[in-house]
């Protein structure tokens, strides 16, 4: 069977709800081996890390404060970091910058993503990307951090081929691709096509953006293999090269 890595599974999430561990074993049922939850902010840090120390091997954490959770009181927010480090996450993130509901905290935003790139740097830690229609703004900070060594990945990449490629000039990055892949209107596979499959890592961002023929429903790791069979029909090239090279891809970028 091929093996997968799910590079950003939120199984805390309260829609996986007491049956999260039943998700976990359908998903290594699947061929899921690894999953890796992105922190999001200190609300749900603990039950997180429970989660994965619970499942050694199996399941992952990152640390950082995601965009949406940014407000003027960042700072202290960034501080609760401080008790975790000692858990070994394999990656600061999710963080970044969103603007979808606005801009009103973007000042902060900008303020928090440039001090997580700077920890990572310090910690010689990869970043796991979060970025929602705040394009140019992610590039002007990125330029501001090009003294730093970044590298990681673009989670839930739905931009075009210009965009990955611009990308490349900050570091070694890669993008993760989940189930908008497989959307009827989804105009992401004009980009897939043109990006090397090292650069790629596959992704659920569970309980969200379920793959067709699932879409609207609770998303699963179980599911990766249908990401999976749409990059292998994009590229032209088997699943089980997909999987291999994807695996690799993100067993090297975590350290896992």
């Amino acid at each position: 069977m091929a093996r997968y890595i799910d590079t950003h599974v939120h199984f805390y999430d309260e829609w996986y709800g007491e049956d999260w561990q039943e998700s976990v074993a359908r998903a290594r049922a699947a061929g899921v081996e690894k999953m890796i939850q992105p922190d999001v902010d200190s609300k749900d840090r603990e039950k997180m890390f429970a989660m994965s120390e619970s499942m050694p091997g199996v399941l992952y954490t990152m640390l950082g404060l995601y965009p949406g959770s940014v407000d003027e009181n960042w700072e202290e927010e960034l501080s609760r970091l401080e008790p975790w480090w000692s858990h070994r996450p394999v990656a600061v993130g999710e963080i970044g910058l969103d603007y979808h509901y606005g801009a009103e905290t973007a000042r902060w935003q900008k303020l928090a993503f440039r001090e997580q790139l700077r920890i990572a740097a310090e910690r010689d830690l990869p970043v796991n990307i979060h970025l929602r229609e705040a394009t140019e703004d992610f590039f002007r900070v990125l330029e501001e951090c090009r003294h730093l060594p970044l590298r990681g990945n673009l989670h839930a990449f739905s931009g075009s081929w210009e965009t990955f490629s611009r990308l490349q000039q900050y570091g070694d990055w890669s993008v993760g691709i989940g189930g908008v892949l497989t959307f009827k209107n989804s105009r992401l596979p004009e980009a897939v096509a043109r990006i090397p499959l090292d650069r790629i890592l596959l992704e659920t961002d569970g309980p969200y953006l379920a793959p067709v023929p699932h879409r609207g429903h609770r998303n699963e790791s179980a599911y990766l293999p249908l990401v999976a069979a749409k990059i292998a029909e994009i590229k032209g090239v088997s699943i089980e090269e997909v999987a291999e090279t994807t695996t690799n891809n993100a067993l090297k970028l975590f350290a896992l």
